[in-house]
């Protein structure tokens, strides 16, 4: 019976670790014990998904990027290539912070996209379908649908679940790309209108 995931010949999934159905792991990658993975996932050239760490399902994760602990990606997360995450606020060498107490929470809701080169500061929270420009630092929370740009990532607009910027003249939009509709709430929160038929997303 064939594996219900791939790995390259390269790449390395430790004992411990659960992998979904239909995931594919590249050239030199490593998974270690204890780490789940949904289902449909791609981790690109050297990965690197740490112990405990949680990854959704349809996740896409390009090269050279590593999940460390305390990392929580929900379903359908983008992280872009050479985007980092950190996982202690107040890293020494002298004096070491390595402990899964050490670590705080970080979490990647479902649908939201990271750019490359990206930073992610842990202990903050990536709201659903939002979007991380490229090179920018995430130091604080991040609404959903909103797009962040900058050092420190400030909010400079709004995306589409599609990925396609939204245009706000009034209180609410419609995406040119896909027709979905929006409603701006106050300058921090964006409600989608559902006016499309459920597609699983």
């Amino acid at each position: 019976m064939a594996a219900a995931w791939w790995k390259h010949e390269s790449a390395y999934v430790d004992e411990g670790a659960k992998i979904g159905e239909g995931t594919k792991i590249w050239h030199f990658s490593h998974v270690m014990g204890g780490a789940q993975i949904g289902a449909h996932c791609t981790l690109g050239q050297n990965v690197f998904v740490a112990r405990n760490v949680t990854i959704g399902g349809h996740c896409k994760i390009q090269n050279n990027v590593s999940v460390y602990e305390g990392v929580v990606l929900e379903d359908y997360v983008f992280c872009g290539p050479s985007m980092v995450f950190t996982n202690v606020k107040t890293p020494r060498s002298a004096f070491p912070r390595n402990t899964s107490d050490d670590y705080l929470e970080t979490r990647v809701k479902r649908g939201a996209s990271i750019g490359a080169n990206a930073t992610v500061v842990c202990g903050v929270t990536i709201g659903e379908w939002a979007f991380v420009a490229a090179g920018a630092v995430v130091t604080k929370d991040v609404p959903d649908y909103a797009l962040v740009a900058g050092v420190p990532a400030r909010i400079i607009g709004w995306a589409c679940r599609c990925g396609v910027p939204l245009r706000f003249e009034d209180d609410e939009t419609v995406c040119r790309e896909c027709g979905r509709r929006y409603r701006r709430l106050d300058e921090q929160h964006v409600e989608y209108l559902h006016n499309l038929p459920d597609e699983g997303l």
